[in-house]
This record gives structure tokens, sequence and C-alpha cells, in this order.
């Protein structure tokens, strides 16, 4: 389809008389859950979210039949700060006459598909969104003291329909993460026809990939093992012809125990923001099975379908090879893939053959440099060039910016491992707008954890805007 020249399009109920309050650009579940509870401020705030695609999708590709959340159904959009909002989880099933069912099923983790459509609920009815909405710039405007946020309004096709432009006071970038793809394994992933794709559009290829004569998994992460678990379950007995790789030294469960769980609260997103930049760098690495690790549910029905597989006599023909490293990779001919195999405790290096590659690699945070270019020179960062994002979610911006530019899911240098994790958005939310309001339309708690991460706790301050206190341990009752 040949593109149209755009129209200009009327600033969405925004003018340099009447400007947002905020603009939300990006609508994935961080941002919708910041719009889900900026729609329940006393008083009204007057907001935009803008997304380039044409409805919510979270992570399709993925959505495999009987894979679950990490988290509890109450890791929602808005429960764990505002659990009377009508976007909760529970009133989409009341909505939906399903609380009943719901209720004698006795699920504490619901279904990835169902948290979808919970979602895509929540974007079809919440006002203020506005999909279809490609952002294409952001400028600060130091004699109107507002950002400029320039969009392009598509069509159904995707195509360029009208150019429109918002004026706002503060902005909350929501853009999310990116499929990582592993340097060795790039031109091949992004080659036509060459059977190598991440795990995020798994789904899009499942055919194809279950009629592969042989295919490979790489990654040990829980992706990697739902796809090879899945793969597993539709190939025949005795002819799986199934790798799965992986560059750590196991195939590790993830810290899934109760005080293991408590590095995801808000009580250590504070520590975490506290210790100096060189220990935050040293630690987030070190912290791989907090997130990265399979869940043990999972574990055991690989494990349990891999031994169905030899009730008869004989073992599959599936290969799980930890501590392995691609170093590189190319074509066979025109239908497989050769992968350049060392293993980091052996020292040996092998080649394998194989028809298809699935990179369950994880993703990155999106660069936010292109977006941003109208205000990088006001941006402060660190010294190994990352945005400074102070405790309340905001970028350091120079003092001659008095508008406020506030993250989410971008921020896992300065507030840890929770920040990508689905049970601290309702928290960060409520922070972001007690920030945005002066006030504190959502109160928080103050402790949140039976661990004191340090020697002093730092405990959420009672007004907003102002500094957390250090309490010394031993004066504490």
């Amino acid at each position: 389809m040949t593109a149209t020249p755009a129209t200009e399009a009327a600033p969405a109920a925004a003018t340099l008389d009447r400007p947002h309050d905020l603009v939300g650009i990006g609508i994935g579940p961080f941002n919708l859950s910041l719009a889900a509870l900026a729609h329940g401020v006393p008083g009204g705030l007057t907001t935009a979210f803008y997304e380039q695609r044409s409805a919510f999708h979270w992570h399709p590709g993925l959505l495999i039949e009987g894979t679950t959340l990490q988290v509890p159904f109450l890791a929602d959009l808005v429960t764990l700060t505002d659990p009377a909002s009508p976007w909760s989880f529970l009133n989409y099933l009341r909505s939906r006459e399903r609380l009943y069912p719901f209720y004698f099923a006795e699920r504490f983790h619901i279904q990835r598909a169902e948290y979808d459509a919970y979602c895509r609920w929540v974007g079809e009815n919440l006002p203020g969104l506005h999909f279809g909405h490609q952002v294409d710039a952001v400028r600060w405007n130091p004699e109107r003291d507002l950002f400029e946020v320039d969009f392009t309004q598509l069509d159904t096709d995707g195509e360029a329909e009208a150019l429109g432009r918002a004026y706002t006071r503060s902005i909350a970038l929501g853009i999310g993460t990116e499929p990582y793809v592993p340097e060795p394994l790039r031109p091949l992933a992004d080659a036509p026809g060459v059977p190598v794709i991440h795990s995020a559009d798994y789904l899009d290829h499942r055919d194809a990939l279950l009629a592969a004569e042989h295919v490979t998994v790489i990654g040990s992460g829980q992706s990697g093992a739902e796809v090879f678990l899945d793969l597993l379950r539709a190939r025949p007995a005795g002819a799986e012809r199934i790798h799965w790789l992986a560059r750590t030294g196991s195939f590790a469960p993830m810290e899934y125990s109760k005080l293991g769980l408590e590095h995801f609260t808000p009580d250590y997103t504070r520590y975490f923001h506290a210790l100096p930049e060189p220990v935050r760098n040293d630690l987030l690495p070190r912290q791989w099975q907090l997130h990265k690790g399979i869940d043990a549910d999972t574990i055991a029905a690989i494990h349990q379908e891999l031994y169905r597989r030899t009730l008869h006599g004989g073992w599959p023909d599936a290969v799980l090879t930890p501590g392995v490293t691609v170093r590189t990779a190319g074509r066979v001919a025109t239908t497989k893939v050769e992968l350049h195999l060392e293993h980091s405790q052996q020292g040996t290096r092998s080649r394998l053959t194989t028809e298809a590659v699935i990179l369950a690699t994880g993703y990155r945070e999106r660069p936010l440099g292109h977006l941003l270019a109208g205000i990088d020179p006001y941006m402060r960062r660190d010294s190994q060039g990352r945005p400074v994002v102070d405790e309340q979610f905001r970028l350091k911006l120079d003092p001659s910016v008095t508008g406020t530019v506030y993250v989410q899911n971008a921020e896992r240098h300065t507030h840890g491992v929770g920040a990508p994790d689905l049970g601290l958005a309702a928290w960060r939310s409520a922070s972001i707008l007690n920030s945005l309001t002066g006030k504190e339309p959502y109160p928080l708690p103050r402790r949140t954890a039976f661990t004191s991460f340090g020697l002093e706790r730092r405990e959420a301050p009672a007004i907003p805007g102002q500094q957390p206190k250090p309490t010394p341990l031993t004066q504490q009752r």
C-alpha cells in the first residue's frame, strides 16, 4: 500500500491554554496501570496515553495454552494500591459473570491468556487511551514551560493518516522492552526465510516449527522452558529431535521462597536505589535467579513428560545441555542452520546442525535516544551513560526544565530487579501519581517486607516528594 500524505490532526483534547497534566507514551501493562489509577484521582487529571499498536496486546507470541503468570492475580493493574478500583481483575470477572467459576477454581495464578484478556478489557473501556498513535518526538518548550509531544495517527493498515501535537506538564514513558537477539545470531534472525526466530514470535511460527525435522531452543529462562515443553508434548515419542541449550550452568529454578520474594517489594526497591552506583551495577547480574530462573512447576512438568516417554523403554530424542554458548552461526544449504558451540566448563567446542532455532534470550530495555532526542541536552546520566532516575521514578533533568518525565520499566539500573515485575506496577503508578499531584491520592504502606535489607531501614516518606528517612535498626521497637 502506498502511503498518502498525512494531514494535520487536532491535538487530542490539549491546547497551549489547557495542556494535559500527564501524557503517557506506550500502553503496556505499566502505563495501563498508571492510566487506570489516574482515572480515579479525586478532582480528576487531564491525561492522554498514546500507543502505536491498534489495540492492547501482551506478549501474544507466548500465550501458550496452559501457561500461567508467575505472580498471583492480585498483581493486576490496580489492586495492590486500590482494591476498590473499578479496573481490578475481580471487577473484570464480575463484568463477565465469571466470579463464581473463578471462586470455585481456587486459582491464585491465572493463565497468561486471561491476564491479556483482562488488560484488553481495561484498554477497551478506560477513557483517554489513544491506540494507533505513534509518538515521533518529545521536546521541551522553555517559553511555555511545557512538553510538546508530536504524534502520527495511523490508519488500520498502519499507514500515516494525520499528524498531531499534545502539550503536557508531565510525561510517563512506558515503551517497554524489545526482544534481545545475541550478536552471533542477528544476521540469521534478520535474514528472510531463515528459521531463526525469537520466542516472542513463537506461536506465529508454531506449525512450521512442529513440522521441522530438528529444532533447537536457546535460553534457560521461563520462556525457553515453556517453548521446550510445548514442542516436546506435541512431537512424537521417540522422534522428538529437540535440543535445549543454555548459557547458565544449570536449568535452575526461580527463587520463589517467601523471603526471597521480598526482593519485589517497595522496601527493597528503596534500599536498592539508595546503594552506590558501583554496588548496584555489581549486584544486578548476581540476582539473575530472582527473575530469570524457571518456575518449579514447569521444571516438574518437563521432567514428567520426559519420564513418561521412557515407560516403554528407551530415552526420548531430546538433548538438554546447560553451560553452552553459541560462538558463531551460519546457514547450511538453504534450509538449515549450523551452530558453533562452546562448553564453558569443559572448554570443548562442537557443531550442531538444526532446521530451526528459537531464541528464548530475553528482552532489553528499548533505547530512549531517538524518542527523547529533543530533551537529551537536559538529561543527567550516570558513569555508564544511563539516565539518572530518582527515587520517585523521575528522570533527572536540568533545573531549567520545570516539567517532569517519569519512566516505567526503564529503571532497573537504579531501582533493581523489581522494575519489570507486575507485582510492583500498581505501587509504582501510585508513587508517580502522588509525586505528580504533590498530594496523596493513594496512601502507600510505610513498610512491606519482614526483611531488613540494611542496617538502616528506608521507610516511605509521609509526604509525597520528601526523601525517605533512614531509621537505624537499633532504634526500632
